[in-house]
């Protein structure tokens, strides 16, 4: 399939269609009928709790590109978004999950990103380009179970074909969050596909909720084809996972990035929120039977001398992770070390699977907890407009 990002190759098996409003069954010569053509269906209106099929087609194919918007909206509105498609009949999804979150916007942030499979042009134009291959049908939904009429566009682009390739996999993602995590336990961002598949990426969430100087010092952990207690891919921090090093900050990149980072007026030394993501393109991983994929709640403290009771107190409620406290490494310095600690994760899983598979449906409540806006945080121009 990669052939086809080949700009030089003219393949005459693509059949290049396109759905939106104004050919929701993307029938060739069936575009831009309403108005006699001049404009006259580009979006809808979508009322509370009412849920459009988005597209709903035969195939075999691939989806190619994938765009929306709508207009902004606080953080509790906006994820309350959702996108869902079936393949081949099935009643249960493969994809189920926040629209923002599936282009990579957790915690109802969207701001601007630039990544090798989705872009948020402006913070507000949303854009995936993961193939999604599907074989004898596809259905795509969009449900609104935001309190807010939504005044939705969209776009997808996509080839029909004699047949798909053999090794051809089908898109899942999936939402997870664990508010507030376990002390210890590590955080699942995927489990439960059978294989063959391919683990594509993920994007996280974290809402910075414990103490020390660094919420970030956990590994990232792959578990395939039967691996027991330890994985065989065993990352070494959250900042290595996503490619940069020495803590974390603000930054997009072809196959990793952080680009949200909300933070108080105040500082601190860590973020309110914190979203990530990690494409696995050049390093492909692939299992044959089963994939868990985690990623420890570890951080770093350090006290100095006269902290002794902050220490202690601390250290009492904060198992040591790693090789433990160091006491006294240096002048001026009690003690510093990694320990567990607990936050609230959530995450967005991509994993093409050979055969469609069911993940778990989105629970909206989950989703949409505690993540409205801060004191600190103001609405954008453009959504205090369209707000009026």
């Amino acid at each position: 399939m990669q052939d086809h990002f080949n700009p030089s190759r003219i393949d005459l098996n693509l059949d290049c269609r396109a759905v939106t409003f104004e050919n929701p069954t993307g029938e060739r010569g069936a575009g831009g009928k309403a108005s006699l053509g001049r404009k006259g269906a580009p979006a809808r209106h979508v009322k509370p709790g009412e849920r459009l099929v988005l597209a709903d087609l035969r195939g075999p194919g691939t989806f190619r590109h994938i765009w929306m918007t709508f207009p902004p909206m606080p953080p509790e509105e906006i994820r309350a978004l959702v996108l869902e498609v079936f393949y081949n009949d099935r009643p249960e999804p493969s994809i189920s999950i926040p629209c923002t979150d599936f282009f990579g916007a957790p915690l109802g942030r969207p701001i601007p990103l630039h990544s090798a499979l989705t872009s948020i042009h402006e913070g507000r134009g949303f854009n995936a380009y993961f193939p999604m291959p599907f074989g004898d049908r596809i259905r795509v939904e969009f449900t609104n179970s935001s309190r807010r009429r939504v005044h939705l566009f969209y776009q997808i682009d996509y080839t029909l074909e004699p047949e798909l390739p053999p090794d051809a996999g089908y898109l899942h993602a999936s939402f997870r969050r664990e508010n507030p995590t376990t002390m210890g336990r590590d955080f699942v961002i995927e489990e439960g596909l059978q294989g063959p598949g391919r683990f594509l990426g993920c994007n996280l969430g974290i809402r910075v909720l414990d103490g020390g100087i660094w919420y970030g010092e956990g590994e990232v952990k792959v578990y395939r084809d039967g691996d027991g207690e330890y994985p065989t891919i065993c990352g070494t921090g959250l900042e290595d996972y996503v490619g940069s090093a020495w803590g974390m900050g603000p930054h997009n990149a072809w196959y990793a990035g952080a680009p949200l980072e909300v933070r108080g007026p105040d500082g601190g030394p860590n973020p309110d929120f914190v979203g990530f993501y990690r494409w696995h393109l050049a390093d492909p991983i692939i299992f044959t039977s089963d994939l868990r994929v985690t990623i420890q709640q570890i951080g770093y403290a350090l006290f100095g001398e006269g902290q002794e009771k902050q220490f202690e107190e601390f250290a009492a409620s904060h198992p040591a992770a790693g090789l433990g406290w160091d006491r006294g490494p240096s002048r001026g310095v009690l003690a510093r070390g990694i320990f567990e600690r607990v936050d609230d994760y959530c995450a967005t899983s991509y994993v093409y699977c050979r055969v469609p598979q069911s993940v778990p449906r989105l629970e909206l409540r989950t989703a949409l907890v505690d993540i409205r806006r801060l004191p600190y945080e103001e609405p954008s121009p453009m959504e205090r407009m369209m707000a009026t």
